[in-house]
């Protein structure tokens, strides 16, 4: 069992939410770390059918039971259920851990998360750092980072099960779509748009379903946190820039699992966007886990000169590009000296397939695999280990 980077002071006996997409190790967690707590599985259906049919059974499960830890799993399945929750804290002091693996339905059941009674946190798939001596660039490249492909004989078939039984069936079950053969063939589309910016109307064209319903498809994706749509960086802008944000499946393995492959795809086709989702998981994780308040973001201007991501917060602003080739040279970084004219303040960084710590017109490049594992300490702004000057020519 991996240690999680995840921080929750529970000695505070303070109520909160957990969000994360299934299989992402929250159950898991939560049972390592509150083992006396009340579990209560929404997934089952000996608890999901009383307490659908009548939130107020969640008494009866409590009973008289001491002040203390209780889970719900999948609050998102009964919301009507926080109602009792708030009352339950107000009145009998219980503290709640509510799990959910979308927000949807609590954002539509117009519920309002406790009124700020609860904290909320978020989990991510395994980080670099939490896996240690197992992180293997070229196997997360493949198979990603939930944490039971670690565990499981074959983990690509457990990738490949993931999407079918989740992705696929769950959603149908759960009536969030009507046509299961629309929706399957939007996922594979949506795949190819992966690391890039997403344009709705070919999308739509592609999976030959209308425009209205490709957006909420996506809709849907983002509300379970299966995707996630990075915006473009706007602020004081000086040039022209384009508009809309780009695509990404939350982990690169699920990536893969989904994205159709032959023998006309290229690996730079396949192998430069999982290497993006991989530092976008890592980054969204390293943020939350260690609440550095960055706002994430992309830029590219309407002439085409992209940087990656953009980090934007209290601890100040970050361009990040992402190589996968083992060698970096001046033409590689126009992109990041461009967006340091508009932003002088910027730090620029170019993580690469390389093994070498380098500094070429004051950008730092860092390998890959050594920068994921110190990405905390990294976006702190402490890389660590001092990079040397790179050889000019």
């Amino acid at each position: 069992m991996f240690t999680r980077a995840l921080q929750i002071p529970l000695e505070q006996r303070k109520s909160f939410f957990l969000f994360g997409p299934r299989g992402t190790g929250k159950t898991t967690w939560l049972a390592h770390r509150v083992p006396d707590a009340l579990f209560i599985n929404l997934l089952r259906s000996d608890f999901y059918l009383p307490l659908s049919a009548n939130p107020a059974h969640l008494r009866a499960l409590i009973g008289e039971r001491p002040a203390g830890w209780i889970v719900i799993d999948e609050i998102q399945r009964v919301p009507e259920l926080l109602n009792e929750v708030h009352d339950l804290i107000e009145s009998k002091g219980h503290s709640f851990i509510l799990t959910g693996s979308s927000a949807r339905k609590l954002r539509r059941g117009a519920v309002n998360l406790l009124a700020g009674r609860a904290l909320t946190y978020h989990m991510h798939p395994l980080i670099a750092a939490e896996q240690g001596e197992a992180f293997d660039l070229a196997n997360s490249l493949n198979l990603g980072h939930l944490p039971a492909r670690f565990s499981e004989p074959d983990p690509a078939r457990y990738v490949r099960d993931y999407v079918q039984t989740y992705l696929r069936e769950e959603i149908m079950q759960g009536g969030l779509t009507r046509n299961i053969g629309n929706f399957s063939r939007f996922l594979e589309v949506a795949s190819f748009s992966q690391g890039s910016v997403l344009n709705i109307s070919d999308v739509a064209r592609d999976a030959h379903i209308q425009r209205s319903v490709a957006e909420s498809y996506v809709s849907i994706l983002e509300d379970l946190l299966i995707a996630v749509r990075l915006p473009v960086f706007t602020r004081r802008s000086k040039r022209q820039l384009i508009t809309h944000s780009k695509f990404y499946y939350f982990d690169a393995g699920v990536f893969r699992a989904i994205r159709p492959t032959g023998p006309l795809d290229s690996a730079a086709e396949i192998d430069g966007p999982a290497l993006e989702t991989l530092v976008l998981q890592e980054l969204r994780a390293v943020n939350d886990y260690h609440a550095l308040g960055y706002d994430l973001h992309f830029w590219r201007t309407k002439h085409g000169l992209e940087v990656d991501f953009v980090l934007y917060g209290p601890r100040g602003l970050l361009a990040l590009a992402v190589k996968r080739a083992k060698g970096v040279n001046s033409v590689d970084l126009r992109a990041l000296r461009e967006f340091r004219k508009d932003y002088p303040e910027a730090s620029c960084i170019v993580l690469y397939g390389g093994a070498e710590h380098l500094v070429l017109d004051g950008i730092r490049i860092l390998p890959i695999a050594g920068a994921l594992r110190g990405l905390a300490q990294l976006l702190a702004g402490n890389t660590g280990q001092e990079p040397t000057p790179a050889p000019r020519g």
